[in-house]
This record gives C-alpha cells, structure tokens and sequence, in this order.
C-alpha cells in the first residue's frame, strides 16, 4: 500500500468539509468549468459531487455524510443487506444500503426520474472512464462508509478503476464477509481524528469490523493501524484524564498569547 501524501490528505479533506456547503465552486479548486455533476439524495439535496478537471485523470467521489434527521436514523438500521444489485458477495449496515438505493431526484438536464443514487453515479462515471480517467472515493462519517461499497462495486464492473479510497470519521459497514471480499483493502485509507466516537460505530463487535488501513491522528503523532481495543483503551483514559491535563504547566505556558506584549 502506497502512503497517503500531505497534499492527498488536504485536498479529500479539504472537499469532504465543503461537501457539506449549498455551493461548492469547483473552479476554485482546480476543477474544470464544467468538471462537477451532482447526485441528489430522495430529497432533492446534494449528497454526492463528482469532480475531475482536463488535465488529471483523476476523478474525485465526494460523498456527504448524514446531514437530516431522516439519515441519522438510518444509523440505527444496524442489522445487514445483502448486496446483490451492487454486484457484491457481503452483507452490509442496512442503513448505509438504502442510502445506496435510494432514488436520486434529478440534478442535471440529463439525469431522468426512477434511478438509484448507484446506478445514477455509475451513468456519470462511464463516460468519464472511456476517457482514461480513474476513481478516487472520498467521504465523511457514513459517506465514508458508503464511499468504501460503491467504490468497490465500480470495482468489480471497471477492474483497476479505483485509484484510491480516503475516508475520514467512518463508522464499519460490515463483518467478516466484507472483510472476506472487500477488493479495495490495499487502496483504502481510513482516517481518525483524536477521539471521534463514531469511528468506534457500530457497536457491534464482530458482527461490524473495519477494512484497509487506519491512519489515527492522535496527540501530535500518526498512529498506523491500531488495534480497535487499545485505540479504545487510549481513548477511555484520555476523556478519564483530560480534567487533569489543564493542570499542566504546558497548558499554562501555549495560553501566554491571551496577555498582551507589555
């Protein structure tokens, strides 16, 4: 597995934040002018933007989290669906597979009524893969989760057209068959931040486990593929001592540029 460069992790993270705006301008970040189609949730609301400019052969996936009260219910569908229209051997998180099959109200002159948010991201992928384009995925929370199923369902239809896949704040979306059939384990990068409860969703060991590899930002430093029960271990001490941590000197000492310089 190739290391996720600084410049890789900025710009996923940096779209997966405006993945959340009613606007994202895609020019301004280096984008061609007509480099972004939308995908509608059954709402009528942006929940995917597929980027990609002239000069790249990459094309970037960006899949927005739960953003209603409908979606964050969905979290609680914690029982699995099989996969079988995706193309795919496992079971996945029910709630995450509805978002997948929901219908995609119309964006564009060209989207028509009547297709799934999946089958509305591949009629957009296909023409931009003719060209010789590849697929990265990118996602926050449960868009990471369902970032991971789609990308692998391209996967197995488009073979070597995934470049890469880059969540960030993801919960599991599956148990052992995934883990048994997930192609895309060597190109996915699973990103945590500190101490992100979700990461740990759902609460289900064993019948809910994670895939690729996990990058932990944690206290200053990159922590590479730490074990579920330590990184929970850590955590757990962390919330138990971070009263005690504002005790210290060095507290004391990075507050020094709240006084002024007299």
């Amino acid at each position: 597995m190739k290391k996720l460069k600084r410049y890789q992790y900025e710009r996923y993270a940096v779209l997966c934040n405006l993945a959340y705006s009613r606007v994202l301008k895609q020019t301004r970040y280096g984008f061609a002018p007509n480099g972004q189609r939308i995908i509608n949730n059954r709402f009528g609301k942006p929940m995917i933007r597929v980027l990609w400019g002239h000069d790249s052969d990459e094309v970037i996936v960006v899949i927005k989290g739960s953003h209603n009260p409908a979606d964050w219910m969905l979290n609680l569908a914690m029982w699995q669906k099989r996969c079988h229209q995706l193309g795919l051997e496992y079971s996945i998180h029910a709630g995450f597979y509805f978002l997948i099959s929901q219908e995609s109200m119309p964006h564009h002159k060209d989207d028509t009524l009547g297709q799934s948010v999946y089958e509305r991201l591949t009629t957009i992928l296909n023409p931009l893969l003719e060209q010789g384009k590849r697929i990265t995925f990118t996602g926050h929370s449960s868009g990471g989760a369902v970032g991971c199923v789609l990308a692998d369902a391209l996967e197995r239809k488009h073979p070597k057209s995934v470049k890469r896949v880059v969540t960030f704040g993801q919960p599991a979306f599956g148990g052992y068959s995934v883990r048994k059939y997930y192609r895309l384990a060597h190109k996915t990068y699973r990103v945590c931040c500190d101490l992100d409860v979700v990461t740990f969703l759902p609460p289900l060991p064993g019948l809910y486990l994670h895939m690729g590899k996990m990058l932990w930002l944690y206290n200053g430093r990159i922590y590479e593929n730490t074990p579920t029960v330590e990184r929970l271990g850590r955590s757990i001490a962390s919330w138990i001592m971070r009263p005690f941590s504002y005790h210290l000197m060095s507290k004391y000492i990075r507050n020094k540029d709240f006084f002024d310089e007299r």
